[in-house]
Formats: C-alpha cells, structure tokens, sequence
C-alpha cells in the first residue's frame, strides 16, 4: 500500500512558511496561490519536495556550524556515555537537560563531584545533544575564558567580550574549582555570572561544594553573591561516584583498538547449510 499523500492545502501552507523562514516574503505571497489558480498541483508537491530538502540541508549546516564554535570534545557524547552505570535519579536529570528545555528560562546546571566522576563528560554530552538540535553553546575551560575576559579587559574590550559570549544559548565553565583566580581574574568572572544572571545559561563542573567557592572568589560578600546569582535558577547534577584512575572511565566506552576497527569493518561470511 502506498503511503498517503498530504492534503494540497496542507502543502501550500508548508510551502508558504518554509519560503518565510527562508526571507522570501514576495514568493511566500505569490507562488502557491498562483501555482494553485494555474492548477499546477504537480509542482507545488515538487516544489514542497525541494524546499524540505533545502531547509534540512540549511539545518544540517548549521549544526555543522554550531558544532564547530562550540569547542566540544568530540568523543564526549551520549554514545560513549554508560547511562545505566549512573545512578537514577541522577541520570534523570542528565536526559531532562539534553532536552534543552532550560535553555528557555535561563536556568544554569551544576555538575559537583569528585576529580574523575565523570562531569566533564556528562556536560559535553548534554553540549552535544544541544548542539544537534540547533543550540548554540561554547565549552571552555574556566581558566582559558577567564584569561580571555581579563586580556580584554586591559584592553578596555570587556563589554565587547561580554556581548559576543551573550550570542551562545549555554556557557560550559568546564573546572572551575581548579583555577585560584586574582583579585581581577574573580572580578571578570563575577562579571560574566552577573551578565548571564536570568538571561543565558551557564553550566559549571566543579569539585567543590558551595562551602568552599570561597577558594574562588576570595571575598566572602563576593563569594555569597555568585552563589546566589548561580542557584537562584539551577539544577544541580550530584556525582556522588567512586573516582576512577585517567584511562579507566567507569562510565564511558573506552575507543576501540585498532584491531577492533579492522575486526567491525570486515564484512561477515554467511554459513552455509550443512
């Protein structure tokens, strides 16, 4: 049985808007009621046909785009993440994220746990489900963007810094318990929490509770602050694991060997019937 076809109407309307979505509001206005007066229904299922075409190739683009500016790590994805080896409730929350739902209310995400549970990885995977649905997000190390933002500082360049960081939907803050940050380096950093407060989302991994991010921001006015600005909205991803030793990731699927590799692409023999 052939599949059905879509109704004419429901195909002129598609037509329409993806020609809007496309900047075209001349032919958006003209070509289906023109097409359909001609009585050329034909080709406006070609033309539907070919405008689908156009829009998933645009979208595959920019995924290929976002995928680029992000700076993710390219292995860190769900695919080489062991779910099931992650507690439930936790792991919940990890697919709730990947959804990119909290992306819409500027919520921020905090992944806390000891060195080697898994964090980095789990938010580049959240990063990576994002990404392929269209978001835009920025994963740096927290000392790097801090450098970054200081640098532009002196160079009276830190408003300029600050907008161009506003165009990404999520900031990853990848390790931000390890960088012991100067007098200036906590005020850019304070900075940019402040900027984002209630507008974009930032997602953090840290080995350090909230009691000790005053090894962070020195001052204690300034420590209860950033706090503040970052939980008010915040879902918080507890990695309450055993550490692993570099190389031995309990939750991610080790690369396969070369041999490995070999031994997938060769094709299989059928067996023959005795």
């Amino acid at each position: 049985m052939s599949a059905p076809t879509m109704d004419i109407g429901l195909m002129g309307d598609e037509v329409t808007a993806l020609l809007k979505a496309f900047k075209l509001p001349t032919a958006a206005n003209e070509l289906v009621p023109r097409l359909r007066t001609a009585g050329h229904d034909e080709a406006l299922s070609l033309i539907h046909e070919v405008l689908g075409m156009e829009r998933d190739d645009r979208y595959q683009r920019r995924v290929a785009r976002l995928l680029y500016k992000s700076k993710l790590p390219p292995s860190k994805t769900f695919e080489t993440l062991k779910m099931d080896r992650l507690p439930r409730p936790l792991a919940a929350k990890i697919r709730d994220l990947a959804r990119g739902d909290f992306l819409d209310q500027a919520i921020n995400a905090l992944a806390v746990g000891l060195p080697g549970t898994g964090k980095t990885h789990v938010a580049s995977a959240i990063s990576h489900s994002l990404v392929a649905a269209g978001h835009s997000v920025l994963y740096v190390p927290t000392f790097k963007l801090v450098q970054e933002l200081l640098q532009a500082k002196r160079d009276l360049e830190l408003p300029r810094a600050l907008r161009k960081l506003d165009a990404y939907e999520l900031i990853v803050l990848d390790d931000i318990g390890y960088v012991q940050q100067s007098a200036d380096e906590v005020e850019v950093l304070f900075t940019l929490l402040a900027e984002r407060y209630e507008r974009r989302s930032v997602l953090v991994t840290t080995n350090l509770v909230f009691s000790q991010w005053d090894q962070i921001f020195k001052n204690p006015m300034t420590t209860a602050a950033a706090i503040d600005r970052f939980v008010h909205h915040c879902v918080i991803l507890e990695f309450d694991l055993p550490s692993y030793r570099a190389g031995d990731d309990p939750i991610a699927d080790p690369p396969p060997t070369k041999a490995e590799e070999k031994r997938r692409a060769r094709p299989r023999r059928k067996r023959g019937k005795k």
